[in-house]
């Protein structure tokens, strides 16, 4: 039976406890005469959210020890921890809150379960390359299930981030470069994690970060400044937040960046106008880690007086990390500096968080010893993050059909870094995670093949240094080989969190070691392994298969081998763009058309093709597109039709393309949509995607693929901040790629 602290006690006798979730105006109730009989002091502490142990992302400036915390949480000064798991662990705790605390306020455990918990799913950005938001609900779902099963109720994902720039190191998190499908997985995640009913032991509550805009800092170096029109803001950057409110996201973190001159943790416009006002946002917002005094180094305010102030008046509910709510905010509002009513507004949403997470009802809800040891790495778990590994690989080159290899092979070499590498096969993000459980490539190769085919392995180089001494036995290797398999990229820490890159080329001596070998002229396939696009022209040029593999986590080696050897045909199409150089960056598909475009024809005069929007040296189109990606099947797209040529505002379109699979190997496809509004009061993107169909299409099949278009996908953000849609002549665009579509034109009357 659980036992509460003797206030708490008669406070839920007095308004009627049951074991059911309180309904809401229960809640209220219960808040409000919690409110009455708080201190200011403990007020605060709800707001006080301290990091436990584990691991960190900034400095920590307090001791972890276990007693200083269970001191801490009998005095009513911390809400809660972050990283502290375990399901006996946090049920100690938990009962300190509950039965030694003056008033018995459970406790929130949080995390960042970015992309699992124990089993280990691709990166978000791998992820998002399925194109396949069941898988993708299905991911944030295990991972809800297992971070439940360890005792954590909050977990500081999805990050939502729009990200155009390759450079900056938390691409990786999100998914991408655009809007639409960004917005469509932000809603898928939420609904992962925090499942049909936040107080069910095995959902967790959401946190969509990082509000707003993170994933736009200058140069693409993480925490830099960030600067755009409000208009683009709107339009390119809030929709993910936005759809993942409206998904339900029971809190919102702010971002460490400032946003046109103004810290995003102090944001009025964004905290209240947009958050608040536009979008009716009710659940709580919590900092990131000490973002609260980073607005001293912002040079935003003065003191951490001013600090808490500016955030907790912003709508800053939650101080993660910081300490200076706990500090500040009594001496705020015995100066007569604060209300009252904004501290009490703040607690109010915290409070509600724990009871929407059926912590009142149940401060032991989510510490389940017996769940802890069976639905961690469950046979069920591990299947379903081998399937969302699979969807997530992209095949980006098969030169005469080098892939799938056959398993009869009889010589293959596996050379590089990332070849026998466990370690890093859990990517960025991946705490909880255990080094030794991933299966690697090189794993995952010898399972497949037949027991006649003789593999050889070399490392090559490691990802760090510059040292050469192992190029001789790849070459060796190499030269005895039929085919050549190299595992390539970026390490684990190489992309995350403070892990911007100036240069985006493969690190350390690995272009050279893939130079090396493709001297030995041996066919080639180079499997890459990173969390974000990376400038490969010249492999492109001179290998003969590419798989982008992301970072797949715990059966990363099993996904691979599955596509290598054509047990799975590869149907992952690229969310973000891979750009041919770094100099292009940042570069996106739904680019502006300029007022002297660069159309690449070289038949025109010297001088119009210089002085135009072009670089000398590159040529402006990317690497690979965004929406690009290959399979074994051949998809044929014909017979682009509308309903109509032109609508009214009020009406909807209908676009047909039949697909057809000429090959003889079933495969999926994804059907992508894209419009262009020809004429606007505002210029407009060359193409938005506004729709796609992931479609399985068997060997000889045609199918009919239908979109309907409305309002909805017709209208764009003007300069007044307005959603409108604007009569004139529209584009229509459908393709397996956003740089291969087939085009039709209609009027908006």
């Amino acid at each position: 039976m659980t036992r509460y602290s003797p206030i708490f006690f008669l406070l839920l006798l007095a308004l009627g406890c049951t074991n059911e979730k309180q309904s809401h105006t229960t809640a209220n109730h219960k808040i409000d005469s919690l409110l009455q009989i708080m201190t200011v002091e403990e007020k605060v502490g709800q707001l006080n959210f301290p990091v436990g142990d584990l691991f960190n992302t900034g400095p920590t400036v307090r001791t972890t020890e276990s007693a200083r915390f269970d001191e801490l949480i009998k005095q009513g000064k911390i809400t809660g921890l972050f990283n502290v798991h375990g399901a006996r662990y946090t049920a100690r705790l938990q009962k300190i809150a509950v039965e030694e605390s003056r008033l018995g306020i459970p406790l929130l455990f949080g995390a960042d379960v970015i992309h699992g918990f124990k089993t280990v799913f691709p990166l978000p950005l791998a992820e998002a390359a399925s194109w396949d938001l069941e898988a993708i609900e299905l991911a944030a779902r295990v991972a809800a299930i297992e971070a439940t099963a360890s005792g954590i109720n909050f977990n500081f994902a999805p990050m939502v981030d729009i990200a155009r720039d390759a450079r900056w190191g938390r691409v990786s998190e999100g998914a991408g470069e655009d809007p639409y499908l960004g917005s469509l997985i932000a809603a898928a995640r939420v609904r992962g994690f925090q499942g049909n009913q936040l107080s069910d032991a095995n959902t967790l509550a959401a946190c969509v970060k990082h509000f707003a805009a993170y994933g736009a800092p200058i140069a693409g170096r993480d925490y830099n400044t960030v600067d755009m029109s409000l208009q683009t803001l709107h339009e390119t950057y809030l929709p993910p937040y936005e759809a993942a409110v409206k998904a339900g996201s029971a809190t919102i973190m702010t971002s460490f960046n400032e946003l046109n001159g103004i810290p995003a943790t102090g944001h009025n416009y964004l905290l209240q106008e947009v958050l608040r006002k536009q979008w009716g946002f009710k659940g709580m917002v919590v900092s990131d880690w000490q973002s609260i005094g980073e607005m001293l180094d912002h040079g935003f305010v003065a003191d951490s007086l001013e600090a808490a102030k500016k955030a907790i008046e912003a709508g800053t509910d939650m101080d993660m990390m910081a300490d200076i709510y706990l500090k500040k905010i009594p001496v705020l509002i015995a100066n007569g500096q604060l209300d009252q009513t904004v501290l009490d507004q703040a607690v109010r949403r915290v409070l509600e968080l724990k009871f929407k997470l059926g912590l009142f009802d149940n401060p032991y809800l989510y510490s389940d010893t017996l769940r802890e040891q069976n639905e961690i790495r469950s046979a069920s778990n591990l299947a379903a993050a081998h399937e969302v590994a699979k969807k997530s690989i992209v095949l980006l080159k098969n030169e005469n059909n080098i892939l799938p290899l056959s398993k009869d092979i009889k010589r293959l070499a596996v050379i590089g870094p990332l070849a026998n590498n466990k370690e890093d096969m859990n990517g960025s993000w991946s705490f909880f995670g255990e080094a030794q459980h991933p299966v690697s490539i090189l794993e995952g190769i010898k399972g497949k093949v037949s027991p006649a085919t003789k593999i050889s392995y070399a490392e090559g180089c490691n990802l760090y240094d510059n040292e050469t001494v192992k190029f001789a036995e790849a070459v060796r290797m190499a030269k005895e080989a039929d085919v050549v398999v190299m595992v390539l990229g970026e390490s684990a820490v190489m992309n995350g969190e403070g892990a911007s890159r100036a240069d985006i080329t493969l690190p350390g001596v690995q272009q050279q070691l893939l130079e090396a070998v493709h001297k030995t002229n041996k066919p080639i396939v180079v499997l890459l392994m990173n969390g974000r696009p990376l400038a490969i022209e010249w492999m492109s040029k001179n290998v003969s298969g590419i798989v982008e593999t992301w970072t797949l986590g715990s059966q990363a080696g099993l996904a691979v081998a599955d596509v290598v050897f054509g047990d799975y045909n590869p149907s992952g199409k690229l969310p973000i763009t891979f750009p041919r150089a770094v100099g292009q960056l940042p570069i996106y598909y739904n680019h502006k058309h300029t007022g002297r475009p660069y159309l690449g024809k070289h038949e025109e005069p010297l001088t119009e093709r210089v002085y135009r929007s072009r670089y000398r040296d590159v040529p402006n189109t990317p690497l690979y597109a965004f929406g690009f990606g290959l399979s074994y099947s051949i998809f044929e797209y014909s017979n682009l039709s509308l309903s109509s040529a032109s609508i009214q505002a009020n009406e909807t379109l209908t676009v047909s393309v039949k697909v057809k699979n000429s090959s003889a190997r079933d495969g999926e496809e994804v059907v992508q949509l894209y419009i262009r509004d020809l004429v606007a009061s505002t210029t407009r993107p060359v193409k938005e995607l506004k729709g796609f169909q992931k479609v399985l299409i068997k060997a000889g099949e045609e199918k009919t693929i239908t979109f309907t278009i409305g309002k909805d996908q017709l209208s764009f953000v003007n300069e007044a901040l307005q959603t409108v849609a604007e009569p004139g002549r529209f584009q229509v665009m459908v393709g397996g790629s956003s740089d291969n579509t087939l085009n039709e034109f209609f009027e908006l009357k």
